[in-house]
């Protein structure tokens, strides 16, 4: 059953309902409360004093639209029956016990991460980038809004990566979702703006290791470097980690945004 067989089938329809009123709730809920209700009294968390256009949310929103059909016909296919009895996707916990269950979520995690980094770091090809990855970069100086903001190709490639491993080894049903959910919500961290937790010796160490907002606006200032989605190994092993980014302070951080992130303007090629 391809695709087209399915673009209208109830299945898809509910599945870009949850998926956009998914991106809605959290992308929406989080802007209006940081940007917003708490717009005042967070301003000196918020890691970079830049306008948030306009122009640039109805992009990001405009494009998340977009990816979400792409993912509902994506989980509408990966759902029927003719494709489902293929995947090895499973219900009972006891079928593999639980420490497979607990193990198989941090799998998922790194082989995520793994593999967005080297998509990642190919779509900022100058000979690519203006086709595949270039909507996503209209922002910034990103907002929750961007964290869904995908071109065409990038929306295939971001939901083949979760498809492509439920081929490949034995995956709860429960365990996938909350992949889904861990990466929907880490990436709309990673797109916050702001700096959510207190300067202390364990958020310094965290910074130095996981991915989050200071990390990755700078990959929206300078786009050779910050290709990794959740965990800094990769950035870190193949010299694409800035090294003002590996706080000793969250000022130093933001300090760093200022000095070293010079605007790029969004065009036909990376700088």
């Amino acid at each position: 059953m391809n695709l087209l067989d399915r673009s209208l089938s109830p299945d898809s329809l509910i599945f870009f309902g949850l998926i956009l009123g998914r991106y809605l709730l959290i992308a929406g809920g989080l802007y209006w409360l940081f940007y917003g209700f708490l717009a005042e009294r967070s301003t000196r968390r918020r890691v970079k004093h830049w306008p948030t256009w306009k122009k640039s949310i109805r992009s990001d929103v405009g494009l998340s639209i977009a990816s979400a059909l792409v993912f509902a016909l994506l989980a509408s296919w990966l759902t029927s029956t003719p494709v489902l009895i293929h995947t090895r996707l499973y219900t009972d916990v006891g079928q593999y016990g639980f420490f497979y269950l607990i193990f198989s979520f941090f799998l998922i995690l790194v082989l995520q991460d793994t593999s967005f980094y080297f998509c990642h770091r190919l779509f900022h090809q100058p000979w690519l980038f203006r086709w595949v990855h270039r909507g996503h970069h209209r922002s910034q100086c990103p907002t929750p809004w961007t964290s869904f903001a995908f071109d065409l190709p990038e929306a295939v490639m971001q939901a083949l990566l979760i498809i492509g491993i439920v081929f490949v080894f034995p995956v709860h049903v429960g365990i996938l979702l909350a992949a889904l959910v861990t990466m929907t919500l880490w990436s709309v961290f990673n797109h916050l703006g702001f700096s959510l937790f207190p300067d202390s010796g364990v958020s310094q160490w965290l910074a130095q290791w996981l991915i989050g907002p200071q990390h990755h606006l700078l990959h929206h200032q300078r786009y050779s470097f910050h290709y990794g989605l959740y965990f800094t190994f990769w950035d870190r092993l193949l010299g694409t980690q800035i090294p003002a980014s590996q706080p000793q302070t969250q000022r130093s951080v933001r300090l760093a945004l200022l000095t070293a992130a010079k605007p790029l303007a969004v065009r036909g090629e990376e700088r």
